[in-house]
């Protein structure tokens, strides 16, 4: 018996298709999702489970932003091969999204126990979420939004990259919130911030998705929820990708923490009522 039913994987697709790249908390909207639908938080396969459904979204990602992939990668290759190609941004850029997937990639596998244990506790959610939310809204309304995606460093993507721990460490805080959140406080504009955001989050949630596959597939969670979830989540990130980038443009972040700071509230008072088991 599979540990996640086909059903109960569309459901999961949905919500992580849908707050995967939102700052909301994707891991958080499933460690809810899968409490109220009865299924362990903790068990190994459901964590390999929503790792692997993940892919569906970074796959969405590379679709939306396919032009901007290739035309970063082909300057990766030409400045591999020519020196004088080397000084053009997208070059650089390939290298230091490289360099900026390390810390989390070391933090994982060094805190794979703990992420996958205490830390995967609702209660943790809930407390990130609305942790996380006064993070963003100190940072939206700290940032001066004076510069573009073609003024990034070498330390902002360092800096925005390595803030994806927080998100790996303390499920709720979100990663898009996170690595957005980082950007403005280092006064990118908001569209600059959460393009950073994508292009960052690509090469980690891959690289999580394809690490936590066998867990998924040896503990108990059958083929074709897999890929019916991960269908899914594709389908429906998709189509978030394209709201958020317009809606970030013309909006601040304002309702996106409001909803966090809601959801972490009813969150804590359905774990202290008993309703859901933490």
């Amino acid at each position: 018996m599979s540990a996640i039913t086909v059903g109960q994987a569309v459901v999961l697709g949905i919500v992580e298709g849908v707050t995967e790249f939102l700052p909301v908390s994707s891991t958080g909207h499933l460690k809810i999702t899968e409490g109220l639908m009865g299924i362990p938080v903790d068990d190994a396969s459901v964590v390999g489970f929503t790792a692997v459904i993940q892919v569906g979204a970074i796959a969405a990602v590379l679709l939306y932003f396919l032009k901007d992939i290739v035309r970063i990668v082909s300057a990766w290759g030409r400045g591999l091969v020519n020196r004088e190609e080397r000084y053009h941004h997208d070059y650089k850029f390939a290298w230091w999204v490289i360099y900026a997937t390390i810390p989390i990639v070391v933090v994982g596998l060094a805190a794979k126990p703990l992420i996958e244990g205490t830390l995967a506790s609702l209660w943790v959610v809930a407390g990130s979420l609305i942790v996380g939310s006064a993070v963003m809204w100190a940072a939206d309304q700290m940032g001066r939004h004076k510069r573009g995606e073609d003024d990034t460093t070498f330390k902002d993507a360092m800096i925005v990259g390595s803030s994806q721990i927080l998100a790996l460490l303390f499920p709720g805080f979100s990663r898009s919130g996170a690595t957005m959140s980082a950007g403005l406080i280092l006064d990118l504009d908001r569209v600059a911030a959460t393009r950073l955001s994508f292009f960052l989050g690509i090469p980690a949630l891959t690289g999580a998705g394809l690490y936590e596959l066998k867990d998924a597939l040896g503990a108990g969670v059958g083929t074709t929820p897999l890929v019916v979830g991960t269908a899914v989540s594709f389908v429906v990130a998709y189509a978030s990708i394209a709201w958020l980038l317009k809606y970030v443009a013309k909006h601040s972040f304002n309702a996106f923490v409001v909803y966090r700071i809601a959801i972490g509230v009813i969150l804590f008072g359905l774990l202290g009522t008993g309703v859901l088991n933490a």
